[in-house]
């Protein structure tokens, strides 16, 4: 049957309207979705993007044929089969916003009961239900819509997207939210206004405003262009900019073919539309260009660096490494040499010539130094190696620090220095400690002590406190701020030496680190012993750190230990 157009009077001779609103939409959201189908080969959200872009173009495709054909049984199939392509629009949207969000697909389950919403459209679109007659006078059909049965899954999937993003939102990281947020409101408005002209057309028969659905598709193509551009989506780059901004200035300027020139509304809309698309087109494919030259130069500096670390460590566990075979090997032989030397000065093979005394004296001095140089190089390596092992039991602090006082009394006096250790007001409990490990942190400060004062002496002291401090990456107590571990003993060693600058003590900690003036006083420091000192502290969740008035004002070493270690 052959009729008129289903044209009123008010389309009547806009007609170039309809194809304005209807063609750029069909071309564009065909090639966008297959543009992303071949460039993410194998990425689900560019297959269910491809189809939810093909229905959304054969549902425009069909509409466009009922508005303007005349054959009767060209508008009664076209029509009969919206209702497919306009349902599969909202629930292939819906599974888009799940595999774009979750980079996943979607359970078989959910896939059986989009299929279940689906299934009564197939079922019903061939029946009276969806089109029950043909009006020739109107050239129109007379619309059932499946007793509004067409409507659920547009509801149902406008619904259901809205409450998975929501759960989504709030569960994802900052730059997960971002998208999820720009891809709700795209596609949500799409469908909103999809669907919103189609009830109002066919609720109060103001058809031609079906004129305008299509061009919802805008909003939603455009913000999803951004997507995968500001957020590499599908990992399209420059390209994905160049190809939507060359096929949209195509298909806008194509338009002029179907507008006589005498129509000059729509020859001067048209140009207008051109212009401005060429304009923000270049504007957004050079700041694409730009955007994609520094990732890329970003991308190649990192894995150059990551190259450079991964060599590095490997440098540095080979010198660790070598560090500790070549001090296992040098203590065996230096040890030796220690000990002959000292049984030699105690006359065990016999008297010894006074000149001879002094040369022994100073080989077993040099043999000393050098037996600790080495146990500091093992530490250290042992330290970065992982392989630093301690025991854990319940020691006397009090007890420690009166050996360690009885060792280096005759030291201090034999410096002219003095030694004080103070007893706590309170007896100390036992706290869970390696003794050994705690004994050569707080020796080492001791001897620190003395080897840097020149006058004046040391002081030991030790008591308890209810909460241990916080140290910063400088090595400076952190004001108003508390460890975690409770109560801690406190063990302090001051002197009245040459102080450390301010400015000095975030780098006496670090390896092979010394102060400006404690060569004068002693050359033979390595600037390994607050180093391993500092590892050990840490290893029994304590602190160690440095106070100084400054230079000449003395120093106080402090390490803190918890009372109740944690594990």
């Amino acid at each position: 049957a052959i009729c008129s157009p289903m044209v009123d009077e008010w389309m009547n001779g806009h007609s170039n309207l309809l194809l304005y609103s209807h063609i750029p939409a069909i071309v564009v959201s065909f090639l966008m979705g297959l543009y992303v189908l071949i460039k993410s080969k194998g990425i689900v959200a560019a297959k269910v993007f491809f189809a939810f872009a093909l229905s959304f173009s054969l549902y425009t495709l069909f509409n466009l044929i009922a508005w303007l054909s005349s054959d009767g049984r060209a508008i009664m199939f076209s029509w009969s089969i919206l209702r497919i392509f306009e349902s599969l629009v909202y629930l292939l949207g819906l599974y888009f916003v799940y595999v774009f969000i979750d980079k996943r697909d979607i359970s078989f389950s959910k896939k059986i009961i989009l299929g279940l919403i689906m299934l009564p459209i197939f079922i019903f679109t061939p029946t009276k239900f969806n089109l029950s007659n043909f009006e020739l006078d109107s050239c129109s059909a007379i619309d059932m819509a499946f007793l509004n049965y067409a409507y659920v899954p547009q509801i149902l999937g406008g619904i259901w997207i809205i409450i998975l993003a929501i759960q989504r939102f709030l569960k994802s990281d900052k730059l997960l939210r971002k998208q999820i947020l720009l891809l709700t409101f795209g596609i949500s408005t799409f469908l909103l206004i999809f669907c919103g002209v189609g009830f109002i057309a066919d609720k109060y028969g103001l058809y031609y405003l079906d004129i305008y659905a299509p061009l919802a598709q805008v909003v939603f193509l455009g913000l999803l262009a951004y997507l995968i551009v500001k957020f590499k989506v599908f990992n399209i780059k420059l390209l994905a900019a160049q190809a939507l901004v060359v096929t949209l200035v195509t298909l806008i300027v194509s338009m002029f073919f179907f507008t006589p020139i005498e129509d000059t509304t729509s020859v001067i809309l048209i140009s207008v539309t051109t212009l401005l698309s060429v304009i923000f087109g270049m504007v957004l494919i050079d700041s694409v260009k730009k955007e994609v030259e520094r990732k890329e130069q970003l991308q190649t500096m990192a894995d150059k660096l990551a190259i450079a670390n991964d060599q590095l460590r490997i440098l540095d566990n080979a010198k660790t490494e070598f560090i500790s075979i070549a001090s296992h090997q040098l203590r065996t032989p230096i040890t030796a040499i220690k000990g002959f030397a000292s049984l030699l000065l105690e006359g065990s093979y016999g008297e010894v010539a006074e000149g001879v005394h002094g040369a022994l004296d100073k080989i077993y001095v040099s043999s000393e130094r050098l037996v600790n140089l080495i146990e500091d190089l093992l530490n250290v390596s042992r330290i970065e190696s992982g392989r630093m092992t301690f025991t854990f039991e319940n020691s006397s602090v009090e007890k420690l620090l009166k050996e360690l006082y009885e060792n280096f009394m005759l030291i201090a006096k034999s410096r002219k220095l003095y030694l004080d250790l103070k007893a706590p007001e309170t007896t100390l409990p036992e706290i869970k400690m390696d003794y050994s490990k705690i004994r050569e942190l707080v020796s080492n400060f001791i001897d620190n002590a003395l080897k840097y004062t020149e006058k004046g002496g040391v002081t030991i002291k030790a008591d308890i406190r209810d909460n241990g401090v916080v140290i910063d990456d400088k090595g400076f107590v952190i004001e108003n701020q508390k460890a975690p571990y409770g109560k801690v003993v406190r063990i302090t060693v001051s002197d009245t030496g040459i102080g450390v600058p301010k400015e000095e003590i975030p780098y006496l900690f670090r390896k092979f680190s010394r102060g400006k003036d404690v060569a004068r006083l002693h050359v033979g420091g390595t600037g390994l012993g607050l180093f391993v000192g500092k590892a050990i502290a840490e290893a029994h969740h304590g602190q160690t750190w440095l106070e100084s008035d400054g230079a000449g004002k003395g120093s106080r070493f402090i390490i803190e230990v918890p009372v109740d270690r944690v594990d």
